[in-house]
């Protein structure tokens, strides 16, 4: 039964977990959340504390936090929303610890983290019309893995392709999509 149920909540999108967790208060959300995104959180965390075992903490604390904050907040897009919160949690914590001086203002509100989002909605739905000038394996490895969020071995099941294929399409979609754009930067520049 949890695996059953761990592979139909995985299907969700971030902001479906988000939803499903409010309204039936199920960890396994959170969980869920957790293995899509600590890896941003610690790095995120390791960019502005600037040491490993305090970002490890840092991950931590604000995954225990989201039992609470997903409740409280409405939230539209979940990773942008996760991103504004562990940059203001790490300024938070490196101001306790007088490392360095953070200013009120640095910290993001919800307004702003709104204005943050559309604008990031605006640049995602761009590089989605970029993704589908690439080559077909590569546009659907590169779907899959970045904005799916599937792993290789999902990728390689659900596509027919070998481990080594798939790492090499999603290597060489990203390459092509950065030459894409800069493409486009140098004619409108």
């Amino acid at each position: 039964m949890f695996q059953f149920k761990r592979k139909t909540y995985k299907a969700l999108s971030d902001e479906e977990l988000v939803l499903t967790y409010k309204k039936a208060n199920d960890k396994l959300c959170i969980s869920l959340l957790y293995e899509r995104y600590a890896h941003l959180v610690m790095g995120a965390s390791l960019k502005y504390l600037k040491n490993v075992e305090d970002a490890k903490d840092m991950t931590m604390q604000i995954f225990e936090s989201l039992f609470d904050k997903l409740i409280k907040h409405e939230i539209t897009n979940f990773k942008s929303w996760l991103f504004i919160v562990t940059r203001n949690e790490c300024f938070m914590q490196l101001r306790k610890t007088n490392n360095t001086t953070v200013k009120g203002d640095e910290l993001l509100t919800q307004e702003e983290t709104d204005e943050d989002n559309s604008l990031l909605d605006v640049k995602i739905a761009h590089l989605e019309n970029k993704i589908k000038e690439l080559k077909e394996n590569q546009r659907k490895c590169v779907d899959l893995f970045y904005i799916q969020n599937h792993s290789y071995q999902e990728i390689s099941d659900q596509l027919k392709l070998s481990l080594k294929q798939v790492k090499s399409e999603i290597q060489n979609g990203k390459r092509n999509l950065k030459i894409l754009l800069e493409k486009e930067n140098e004619f409108n520049h």
